[in-house]
């Protein structure tokens, strides 16, 4: 028995080649002559001689698929089976192209099946060529199929199988497979689609809260996920049993989940949090379609979802299966593989393994440039606070990366030494000493930078104060509110607005764009009491940020918040009991402010600070009570009460931190007290 096989290499085709190889028989492979080394590959890894599987050189878009007469004639009348699975399996693919492969190259396989006098043809079409009907859709059924002609991948698969149905003289049978998924025992699977373009929602769901953190979803309608290893068995046990021909197979699961029912299992798989209350979007159903689609294609709105969706690499056309409305029978399939082994294995016994495989393998970010010294190198680099701790960290691993670092803070000398370090490693650092507390000497440092350097690419605002003293030792203090206010907003505000017009404009021949970072805190999100002083600051310019951001979109400049959790540096050394708490190092701090470098995410933060966050905007009054614990578990430091020193000499020790204050300390890790 020999086989003809178009699309061999694709998905479905190598699966159901490795399942043919298994019988007797010659298979016979439809290729283009720069796809000769993939087959290969694969034949190697079916450890396949090369009697077994044999390439054909064609062309999907060429008439009898480019095979030549002197090939059809050696194959004449020796084909059983003619497979033809090449297609274009993409719903985003331009109309056109879908047109030519999926119509044109169809024609062309039932040219050659007659051609070669083949005993039978296969074809593979897709349960879009239902388009988007209404209640169930039975494999009986073909002209039927609603709404085909506003989506070119519903259209191509329709037309597709007309093909087959009116020009075909050979016997056939069609499959009409639901959304391919990973093979079910390995994962496997050989691009993004599907439901895959949610995986990386999932992902960063996962990457800002916990998992146990209740989400709200959607319901939406069944989605008909099937693993490839079960499409490519059903066909292979259907194509060999007597008395099929002229039917059509529903190659679908029998007992689909909905849209979040299926977003769920894979949010579990990827240890995310779960939506544990799902809204059914039928409810916009009120709305009527032609208002709805009219809103839909506003330019305001169309550009906002557009982005969004951008921003997720979520493809517009995707989004009709969560309210797809089609079910699908699938009685000639079941009645076909009655007595046999072959079935739908249910998802949840295998969605851990289609996870994984797309982590490990198909996460787009696998494959960006997460390169530091991609994303920075070259580039102008300003820190502010370059002197110790995270600035001094930062700045040094910016340096490595082969950016022209800026160096600000107060003290020369530390500076110097900072610098020293840069330039014994082989980096560039310059010194620009200011007081980031007065706002002319910011000015001044400001003109300096421009004129020497002529913009700056990427301007970190690192260098802050933090005060820790309570409301109730701060009746007689405004100074506190008004020096952290000074340096943590006003002065990281002025540098901002020194510097943007130059950022927004480009200079000295560098091009518009550039990146803003400001480092705030984990306590803006959590609101932990005793720094009302130092989060307000804070706050002030993330809210500013947040404000100011969306203005300067169309000049490519971003900015990007970072809400640090608490890092052992000298700022915190006045509260001695921190001594006692968990917290980053500088140098895990700077890989923060460098990864925002390289992402340029609009936050970043720790998921305990994210969900302080929401905690605070769902149950204020919970949270109160729970940082009121933390107030009075945590005692006020000396320097607070004024009392770190007397007469010149140091006072006593701070109040030492009780058992329950540690394991506090412990569960809110970052938080600083």
């Amino acid at each position: 028995m020999s086989y003809f096989v178009t699309g061999g290499t694709g998905f479905i085709g190598r699966n159901l080649i490795e399942l043919l190889l298994e019988r007797e028989g010659t298979i016979y492979v439809l290729v283009r002559e720069g796809s000769r080394g993939r087959l290969e590959e694969l034949r190697s890894r079916w450890g396949a001689d090369d009697d077994r599987i044999v390439p054909v050189i064609g062309d999907l878009s060429q008439p009898q698929l480019g095979v030549g007469e002197d090939v059809v004639k050696e194959l004449k009348g020796q084909v059983d089976h003619f497979f033809h699975l090449a297609a274009i399996y993409d719903m985003t693919a331009d109309a056109e192209s879908q047109r030519v492969a999926n119509v044109e190259g169809t024609r062309g396989a039932v040219a050659l099946a007659e051609a070669l006098d083949a005993g039978r043809l296969h074809m593979v079409s897709s349960i879009a060529a239902a388009g988007l009907y209404k209640g169930t859709f039975t494999e009986e059924m073909f002209d039927e199929a609603y709404d085909v002609e506003n989506h070119p991948y519903f259209q191509t698969k329709h037309e597709s199988e007309a093909v087959v149905r009116e020009e075909a003289e050979v016997p056939w049978r069609i499959y009409r497979p639901g959304i391919v998924v990973g093979h079910s025992e390995t994962g496997e699977m050989d691009k993004v689609d599907g439901p895959y373009y949610f995986f990386k929602l999932i992902q960063r769901a996962r990457n800002m809260v916990p998992q146990w953190f209740p989400g709200i979803g959607i319901e939406g309608q069944e989605i008909n996920l099937v693993p490839v290893d079960f499409v490519a068995r059903a066909m292979d046990e259907i194509a060999h049993q007597d008395g099929h021909d002229g039917k059509v197979f529903h190659l679908t699961d029998p007992n689909p989940l909905s849209a979040g029912q299926i977003i769920n299992l894979f949010a579990k798989s990827a240890h995310a949090p779960e939506a544990v209350m799902r809204l059914d979007s039928k409810m916009l159903d009120v709305i009527p379609k032609q208002v709805r689609s009219g809103v839909q294609m506003l330019p305001p709105v169309k550009r906002i979802s557009d982005q969004v969706l951008a921003d997720l690499g979520i493809p517009r056309s995707v989004l009709v299966y969560i309210n797809y409305p089609t079910t699908f029978d699938s009685s000639n399939t079941q009645q076909a593989l009655e007595g046999t082994d072959i079935s739908v294995p249910p998802l949840p016994t295998y969605s851990d393994k289609l996870w994984d495989y797309w982590e490990r393998n198909l996460d787009p970010d696998l494959f960006k440039d997460r390169s530091l010294s991609g994303a920075i190198g070259g580039k102008v680099v300003m820190i502010t606070g370059a002197s110790s701790g995270i600035g001094k960290a930062a700045a040094i691993k910016a340096a490595a990366a082969g950016a022209n670092v800026l160096l600000v803070a107060r003290t020369p000398e530390k500076l110097e030494e900072t610098k020293s370090e840069i330039e014994e490693a082989g980096g560039e650092a310059h010194i620009h000493r200011t007081d980031l507390s007065d706002i002319d000497d910011i000015e001044r440092m400001a003109e300096e930078v421009l004129a020497e350097h002529g913009k700056v690419d990427i301007l970190v605002n690192n260098a802050g104060r933090s005060i820790r003293r309570s409301i109730a030792l701060s009746y007689d203090r405004f100074h506190d509110f008004e020096r952290t206010m000074q340096l943590n907003y006003f002065g990281s505000l002025k540098l901002i607005l020194s510097l943007l017009p130059a950022m927004r404009k480009g200079g000295k021949g560098r091009k518009k764009g550039g990146h803003i970072i400001n480092v705030s805190s984990i306590g803006v999100q959590t609101n932990t009491p005793r720094f009302s002083a130092y989060v307000a600051s804070k706050a002030a310019l993330d809210a500013w940020s947040r404000c100011a951001a969306s203005e300067m979109v169309d000049d490519k400049v971003s900015i990007t918040t970072i809400h640090m959790p608490l890092v052992r540096t000298p700022m915190i050394a006045p509260t001695k009991m921190y001594d006692a708490f968990p917290t980053i190092t500088p140098e895990q701090a700077a890989d923060m402010i460098c990864d925002a470098m390289i992402r340029k995410p609009k936050k970043v933060a720790t998921r305990l600070g994210n969900f302080g966050e929401m905690l605070y905007t769902v149950a204020p009054k919970a949270s109160d009570a729970i940082l009121n614990t933390a107030y009075k578990l945590f005692p006020e430091s000396k320097a607070a009460k004024g009392e770190d020193k007397k007469d010149g000499k140091p006072a006593a020790k701070d109040e030492e931190l009780s058992t329950e204050g540690v394991a506090f300390a412990y569960l809110m890790r970052g938080v600083h007290w």
